[in-house]
């Protein structure tokens, strides 16, 4: 037996042919039959089947060929896995098969694997068999900000095809929507501008990030913003995503205080949709005023009022621990200001030049600065300042302490009290969707990008990584490792290159210990042999040479 491989070439394309075949003689003749065609083999596999056939009566010389070369290979057990599941939850699909589709499902791997600059998942794929497990060809940094373009270009075809690939809008949805923004190092991102940080970052433009998630915190939407923003007028958006995207109409948007006001909730009915969103404190405080809602409610687990006007309905609870932590927060801010007050009068009692107006200042700008000003009185006599608390201010103001009101219009027979506020409370996936964006190894931020389109793609390619990190941190929730050392303990496999007369293929090794843990709890087999494409990836732009 051997195989008969040839050559042919048609219209200046080179064709290759592999038949396995066995030679025999009949009437004193050499003949040859043909057994099977192999032509679907890669090279690696044929050069193995001529290697056995070879040796085949001595497999034992096969440990001692000379021929044969080893080399240790690319990082490939990570980025196998993870094609895995891109392919389970349909991102793979969504994406398609073209060379932009594998860019970015690329990049959405490199998000999990080690975040950075697409310059940086260039240098990453050079060290990772992304080109052989994904079938890339050679690729620079130029194609990957291209490829972010690519993907702003088809989001909603994206967000829409893995809505109906989940089984989502099979019947009425439930959608939890949050806000949330990013600070920027740089100050050239077209999207950049100043507003209400929520990272705490003084003199730092961002941009702002809409996120919509099913009930069970599977993000299905990303939207971005300029920084300057409001969560209000993010609403309007996602109204028009729900109804052109994924054309559901049965729709009820969950979205805290910020976010769905009188307006945006009008906005919501006017589209035929329903809403759970909560309360200020001044708004409470209005229906109290009106006899709408009653204190002696908030006594209660749970209390609802209807108010038959409108349907509107209102759910209310206090919550205990969050009023003591009230409490004490509003107590230590107070010792805080009488040791800074305390510090002002020493400051002025060591000399009469210093200026009493300007500590004044000071003490009215902290006691404002910690949201005091109605509960305390700062007076003084001759240049000592004391401060007193106003005991009867300070019970109006702690009376809701721990109280919130949900408010909702879905009608009792869908909803009951206790899902209502449930719905409200999943809102909580959405913040930890955020924290895992900005804080957890995903790290939307630096970005390293300028222009809108590139900064969208970015931010869609992290939302599509979260997807794959929550199916992961699901899959691996009895192993003793978290998602981020999951990955590295995956990446730590590498194959071994096989070389046989210019042939290559890559033998991928047994995992053993967490590995073949980890593996066997996101149900992955890896497979014994890919091919070895040989694809020379490199940078356009080199790393800038050590200052000395």
């Amino acid at each position: 037996m051997y195989v008969d491989s040839s050559k042919t070439t048609i219209n200046g394309k080179t064709y290759q042919r592999h038949l396995f075949r066995e030679s025999y003689r009949e009437d004193g003749k050499v003949k040859n039959r043909t057994l099977g065609k192999i032509s679907k083999c890669s090279e690696g596999e044929i050069a193995a089947i001529k290697l056995a056939l070879k040796y085949k009566d001595n497999l034992a010389a096969l440990l001692h060929i000379e021929d044969v070369e080893l080399h240790e290979g690319l990082r490939v057990g990570v980025v196998y896995a993870l094609k895995t599941l891109a392919e389970r939850l349909g991102i793979s699909k969504t994406l398609g098969n073209t060379r932009q589709g594998k860019l970015a499902l690329w990049q959405i791997m490199a998000r999990l694997i080690g975040q950075g600059s697409r310059l940086g998942a260039v240098r990453m794929a050079a060290r990772y068999g992304a080109c052989d497990v994904l079938e890339l060809e050679r690729f620079t940094e130029d194609d990957l900000y291209a490829n972010l373009a690519w993907l702003t270009e088809h989001q909603e075809r994206i967000e829409q095809q893995l809505f109906k690939h989940n089984s989502a809008g099979a019947g009425p949805e439930l959608l939890l929507y949050d806000v949330t923004s990013s600070y920027l190092e740089g100050m050239e991102n077209v999207l950049a501008a100043f507003g209400y940080n929520r990272d705490g970052k003084k003199g730092k433009k961002q941009i702002v990030i809409g996120l919509l998630c099913t009930a069970d915190g599977d993000p299905v939407a990303v939207r971005v913003f300029a920084g300057n923003t409001g969560d209000k007028s993010t609403v309007a958006e996602q109204i028009r995503t729900i109804a052109n995207t994924f054309g559901i109409e049965e729709v009820t948007m969950v979205g805290d205080k910020g976010m769905i006001k009188t307006p945006q909730a009008k906005e919501l009915t006017d589209a035929g949709f329903h809403y759970i969103t909560s309360l200020s404190k001044p708004e409470i405080r209005t229906l109290l005023k009106a006899e709408v809602l009653q204190m002696d409610f908030f006594d209660s687990e749970l209390y609802e009022v209807e108010n038959k006007t409108d349907g509107v309905r209102y759910v209310l609870r206090r919550n205990p621990v969050r009023e003591a932590e009230m409490a004490k927060n509003r107590q230590e801010r107070v010792k805080k200001i009488q040791r800074y007050v305390d510090e002002k009068n020493s400051y002025l009692a060591g000399s009469l030049k210093r200026d009493k107006d300007v500590a004044e200042r000071s003490l009215q700008k902290k006691i404002s600065q910690y949201k005091l000003n109605d509960v305390l009185e700062l007076t003084h006599q001759e240049r000592v300042f004391t401060v007193t608390v106003n005991e009867e201010i300070l019970k109006g103001v702690a009376l809701l302490d721990g109280c919130y009101v949900i408010k909702t219009d879905v009608k009792k027979e869908l909803l009951s009290t206790e899902q209502v506020h449930d719905r409200y409370k999943d809102l909580a996936k959405v913040e930890h969707a955020f924290r895992t964006f900005k804080q957890s190894h995903l790290e939307i931020r630096p970005v390293h990008v300028r222009t809108e389109a590139s900064t969208r793609g970015h931010v869609f390619a992290v939302m599509l990584a979260y997807k794959i990190e929550r199916q992961l941190s699901e899959l691996w929730k009895k192993c003793e490792c978290t998602v981020p050392e999951g990955i590295d303990e995956l990446g730590a496999i590498r194959s071994t290159i096989v070389t046989l007369k210019g042939s290559s293929c890559q033998k991928i090794p047994q995992s053993k210990g967490l590995a073949a843990e980890l593996l066997a709890a996101a149900g992955i087999t890896l497979p014994s042999i890919i091919d070895a494409k040989n694809v020379d990836v490199v940078t356009r732009k080199k790393l800038a040479p050590k200052r000395k």
